[in-house]
């Protein structure tokens, strides 16, 4: 490991206003970071915990689900909302509507998604290509959320694929216009989630932008994993996303990583049952019963990687329809099974490389300042 000492006595992560201790960020992650996967990870540790991607034309239109969507738990602060957008009028306004309801704290922005029905439109990772449109979004929410005192970030990727690196000028264009931190994934979006993040792109992001913090993300799977990328790049905080899937626990690791205490064994799999009933009954409180059934599903996968779970009860927890049928599967877990080792790598996502889709000629100028159609998404990603 590099220099854990100097890693450990940098000064506090600030963004805005806001002190960020330890200095770790929770990605906002579609159909995963509701208010009541927020709330279960809050309970472990500090940190900044940022509510699932939010679109500015929906909130311009108060779209029913995206209004539910925008929820704070009592405790929560400050608010943190991701916006996704490729217009900076309905960026501005989104960002007013925010700021002057009072929706949220910080407002970060997402120009990082890989996904192919977002770039095949101009949005997401493919946006920063085009250097005027990407600052005039900056600039327009900036100059909205200033307005109320409240920090604006904007989140991207290394760039497009290997040959189209956008992340450098990102960064200085994010600075001069007024963003209060950055924040890179160190992927591109060709690669989308395989691979191994290039964490020596964070570094050199550090070295270009020398007056606002920078974020590094990309495979932090373990609170080493957050120290050494700390230490390697010099960056000034972490952002967490697939990671912490199953593991709330990640982030009490983290808290104590950074302060220089030793870090916790992992829960054996009676003491994981728990935190999964926490989950379930953080959802239901937010989402109504059916609804938080349906959700709870996809994480057993994550809760169970590694343990001696059988297949057969795996698949029951996978169709679970209920609170009284969740207890009851986890009565017949074997709850002294150790957190096994093998669990602490990639886990979510990963898929493959591949070829980014994109609008025709969109490579042609990176000057163009043309809005793209990518707007019509829904919020989510």
């Amino acid at each position: 490991m590099e220099d854990v000492t100097a890693t450990l006595s940098k000064p506090a992560l600030k963004i805005g206003p806001y002190e960020v201790d330890p200095p770790v960020v929770l990605a906002p992650m579609a159909g995963i970071t509701n208010v009541a996967f927020r709330r279960l990870c809050r309970e472990y540790g500090a940190g900044l915990y940022v509510c699932e991607m939010i679109t500015a034309r929906a909130v311009v239109e108060r779209h029913p689900g995206t209004m539910h969507m925008m929820a704070f738990d009592q405790g929560e602060y400050p608010r943190s909302m991701q916006l996704y957008g490729v217009d900076p009028k309905t960026m501005r306004e989104a960002v007013k509507i925010i700021v002057g309801e009072g929706l949220a704290d910080h407002i970060d922005s997402n120009f990082g998604c890989p996904v192919a029905k977002v770039t095949r439109k101009g949005g997401g990772a493919a946006l920063p290509y085009k250097r005027k449109l990407f600052a005039q979004i900056v600039r327009a929410s900036v100059e909205a959320a200033e307005a109320a005192g409240v920090p604006f970030t904007v989140k991207f990727r290394i760039g497009i694929d290997d040959d189209h690196h956008t992340f450098l000028d990102a960064g200085r264009i994010a600075e001069a216009e007024g963003a209060a931190a950055v924040s890179l994934h160190a992927r591109t979006a060709a690669q989308r989630y395989s691979g191994k993040a290039d964490w020596s792109a964070i570094a050199r992001l550090k070295e270009a932008v020398q007056t606002i913090p920078v974020l590094g993300n990309g495979d932090i799977f373990t609170a080493d994993d957050a120290l050494r990328m700390v230490a390697e790049t010099g960056c000034d905080g972490v952002v967490v996303g697939r990671g912490c899937l199953g593991r709330p626990w990640l982030f009490g690791e983290l808290e104590a990583a950074f302060a220089g205490r030793p870090i916790p064994e992992g829960p054996r799999l009676g003491e994981v049952a728990q935190v999964l009933r926490r989950h379930a009954e953080l959802l239901v409180q937010h989402d109504g019963h059916d609804k938080a059934m349906r959700d709870l599903r996809k994480h057993m996968a994550w809760y169970f990687m590694g343990f001696p779970v059988g297949s057969e009860l795996r698949r029951r927890f996978a169709m679970v329809s209920s609170m009284d049928e969740l207890d009851e599967l986890i009565g017949q877990l074997d709850h002294e099974a150790p957190f096994p080792a093998d669990a602490l790598g990639p886990r979510g996502r990963q898929g493959s490389p591949g070829k980014v889709t994109l609008p025709h000629g969109w490579l042609d100028n990176p000057d163009d300042d043309l809005v793209p159609e990518a707007e019509d998404m829904h919020s989510g990603g």
